[in-house]
C-alpha cells in the first residue's frame, strides 16, 4: 500500500467514547469506527487485521477435518420457539416481521440451523462424526455495549458443532477443538487461561472459556496459587469452612435498629462484624418466591442458584413484592416466620448466634441459631472471593480479570431432542445425536492483542496478524535516491509476499514515525540519507533502537523476521 495515493488516516488526540485502551487505539488508528451504539465499521486496516486472524482460524479449523459453510443472518422465529430458546433470548434477541408477518429474528447464535444442516446427512451411526463450522455475523441487542469491540451489538464470530453418535465420540471431537483453539490462541501470541465457566443459554453439561487476560476484561477468572485449577467466577466452587464456633447457643433477641437497613449500617449500629450477620435476599425464580440467606461479607450467585433449581428465571424480586412477603420495608427482610421457601448457604451451617431481619420495619433479631426458623435447602450459593480456599488443593485463589475469546460447550442432545435429530444404530434402534458447540469471537481476539500489546506510542501488533508486516519511510521524497530505493524495496517485499507499506506522504518523517508506531507496524525500515552509504535503518515496534543494514542485505534480515 502506498499511502501517498491510499485511503490512511490517524487521530491525533483519544477518542472521548471510548472507555477501552483497544477501543481508543483501534479508532486513533484508523482500524475501526464507531457507526452506533455497539456497532463500528471495519476500515481497510482494521479488516486486515480481522482477515489475518480469520486466516489463523479457518488453518486450525481446517486440520481438524471441519468443513466450512455459510447460515443465513435472517432466522425465521419459530427456530427458536421449536428448540424452546425463544423466551430465554428475550429482548436481547433483534426481531422483525416480513410483508406477510411472518416472525423473523437476526441470528444471535446458529445452533438450531446446524442441526437442520445436519439433519440432511444424518440417517445411521455411520454418518458420525462430522464437524460444520462458519464464520459471520452475529446480533444480539446487549444493554450496555461498551468496551470498544469486547461488548457490542453486532460482531464477527467463528462458531462450529460437532456431531457424533454418542458421548465417547463427542470427547473425542471436543478435544479436536480444544486443542485447535490453543493452537490458535497460541499461534497468535495471546496470554490466555482456560477456564471452567457457566454453560448459560447455550446449555449442555461443560463449558470451558479461553479468557485473555487483560485489565480491562468484563469477567472474572479465578486462579490458585497453587495448582492449575481456573475457573470463571461465576461458577468457582466455594468450600465449605471447617472452623468450628465453640461459642454457647444465646437465645434470640428482638433490638431496635431505626433506620438501619444496610449491612454496614447494622454492624456499625450493633457493633458485629459482617461476618456475624446474615442478609436475607428475596428472588424470583420462575415463577416461585425464594429467600437466600448468605453471610453479610458474601454476596449471593444468581447463577448457581439459576443451576441448583434448574431454573429459566433468576431475578431479585420487586421492592412491592419484597415488602409484601415480608411485611416490611426494605432491609429488614429475615428468615424467623417468613411464608416462602429459604435456601441458605453452606456456610450458615457452622454459624451461631448471628444477626438477622426481623421482618419488622426498624428491627432486627440478634443471637439467632438454625433451631429458630426452618429452611428447605443448603448449598453453596454464593461468589467465591479472594484468599479463599482452592477446592481443588486447599491453596488461596486469586482473581485476574479477562475477555472471553472462545468458549467451548459439550451440549450433549439437548439441540438434537428438541429438534428431534435421531439415527440408527447398529441395532436399528433410533438415537440422539450428540453435539458440541465451539465459539471463538474475531473481534474480540483483535481488540485483546491490543490490549496485551501496546504502548504509549500506539499498538504493537504481533508480526502474524499485523495489517502490514513492514513499513518503509522515505524520509525526503526530493532526494531521487531514496525515492528509487525505496521503491524497489517495496516491489521486492511485496514479491515475496510479505505485506508492505510504503509511506511516500509529502509529511514531516516524525509524523510518519508517529503514524507507523501508532498502527502498529512490526518492521520499521527508514530509507533516507545515509543510502549514499548503501545503508537504511531498521526499527523493530517492539525495540527501542534502531540499526543500520546494508541494503542488499536488509531482505533477508527482513525475510528471518517474518518468517
Amino acid at each position: 500500500m502506498r499511502l501517498s495515493n491510499s485511503f490512511f488516516y490517524t487521530l491525533r488526540e483519544d477518542v472521548k467514547d471510548e472507555e477501552s485502551v483497544s477501543g481508543n487505539l483501534l479508532v486513533k488508528s484508523g482500524m475501526i469506527k464507531k457507526s452506533s451504539n455497539g456497532i463500528y465499521i471495519y476500515m481497510p486496516l482494521g479488516l486486515k487485521v480481522l482477515q489475518n486472524i480469520e486466516k489463523i482460524v479457518r488453518e486450525e479449523m481446517n486440520k481438524t477435518g471441519a468443513q466450512e459453510l455459510t447460515m443465513p443472518q435472517l432466522l425465521p422465529q419459530d427456530i427458536y420457539e421449536e428448540s424452546g430458546r425463544l423466551k430465554n433470548f428475550g429482548p436481547s434477541m433483534f426481531r422483525l416481521n416480513d410483508r406477510y408477518s411472518r416472525a423473523y429474528a437476526l441470528g444471535p447464535t446458529h445452533e438450531e440451523m446446524f442441526v437442520k444442516a445436519a439433519s440432511m446427512k444424518i440417517k445411521s451411526y455411520k454418518d458420525m462424526p462430522f464437524n460444520l463450522y462458519q464464520i459471520g455475523t452475529k446480533y444480539r441487542d446487549e444493554v450496555r455495549p461498551r468496551l470498544g469491540l469486547v461488548r457490542v451489538r453486532e460482531f464477527i464470530m467463528k462458531d462450529a458443532y460437532s456431531f457424533d453418535a454418542d458421548l465417547s465420540g463427542l470427547d473425542k471431537s471436543y478435544q479436536k477443538m480444544y486443542n485447535a483453539y490453543k493452537n490458535i490462541f497460541d499461534r497468535i501470541g495471546l496470554n490466555y487461561k482456560i477456564v471452567e465457566a457457566d454453560t448459560g443459554v447455550m446449555g449442555g453439561f461443560l463449558s470451558e472459556e479461553f479468557q485473555a487476560i487483560t485489565d480491562t476484561g468484563e469477567d472474572i477468572l479465578v486462579l490458585c496459587d497453587s495448582c492449575s485449577y481456573s475457573s470463571n467466577q461465576e461458577v468457582s466452587k466455594c468450600v465449605p469452612k471447617k472452623d468450628i464456633d465453640n461459642s454457647k447457643l444465646i437465645n434470640k433477641e428482638l433490638v431496635y435498629t431505626p433506620n438501619h437497613g444496610t449491612i454496614k449500617d447494622i454492624c456499625h449500629f450493633l457493633n458485629v462484624p459482617e461476618a456475624k450477620v446474615v442478609k436475607t435476599l428475596v428472588y424470583k425464580i420462575d415463577d416461585e418466591f425464594y429467600a437466600c440467606m448468605v453471610a453479610g461479607d458474601k454476596d449471593v450467585n444468581e447463577v448457581k442458584l439459576q443451576k441448583l433449581l434448574k431454573a429459566n428465571s433468576v431475578v431479585l424480586a420487586s421492592l412491592e413484592d419484597v415488602e409484601k412477603i415480608t411485611n416490611a420495608k426494605i432491609g429488614f427482610a429475615g428468615p424467623i416466620g417468613l411464608d416462602c421457601k429459604i435456601i441458605i448457604d453452606q456456610d450458615i451451617l457452622n454459624m451461631k448466634n448471628f444477626v438477622v431481619g426481623a421482618n419488622k420495619t426498624d428491627y432486627h433479631y440478634k443471637n439467632v441459631n438454625l433451631s429458630d426458623f426452618k429452611y428447605d435447602i443448603v448449598s453453596d450459593i454464593k461468589f467465591v472471593c479472594e484468599g479463599d480456599t482452592c477446592p481443588e488443593c486447599g491453596g488461596h485463589l486469586y482473581f485476574k480479570k479477562g475477555i472471553e475469546v472462545g468458549n467451548t460447550f459439550k451440549l450433549g442432545t439437548k439441540y438434537s431432542e428438541s429438534l428431534n435429530l435421531q439415527y440408527l444404530d447398529s441395532n436399528n434402534k433410533l438415537n440422539y445425536v450428540y453435539m458440541g458447540c465451539y465459539g471463538l469471537g474475531i473481534p474480540r481476539t483483535m481488540a485483546s492483542v491490543v490490549e496485551q500489546n501496546n504502548d504509549e506510542k500506539g499498538i504493537i501488533w504481533p508480526v502474524v496478524i499485523a495489517p502490514y508486516k513492514v513499513a518503509i519511510v522515505i524520509v525526503s521524497n526530493k532526494d531521487e535516491k531514496q525515492v528509487s530505493t525505496a521503491n524497489k524495496l517495496y516491489d521486492k517485499l511485496n514479491s515475496l509476499g510479505i505485506d508492505t507499506i510504503l509511506d511516500d506522504r509529502d509529511e514531516r518523517v516524525g509524523v510518519k514515525f508517529n503514524d507507523m508506531d501508532l498502527i502498529g507496524i512490526p518492521i520499521r525500515i527508514t530509507v533516507g540519507k545515509k543510502i549514499n552509504d548503501g545503508a537504511v535503518e531498521l526499527k523493530l515496534r517492539t525495540e527501542k533502537e534502531n540499526k543500520d543494514v546494508n541494503i542488499d542485505l536488509v531482505v533477508e534480515e527482513i525475510k528471518n523476521i517474518v518468517y
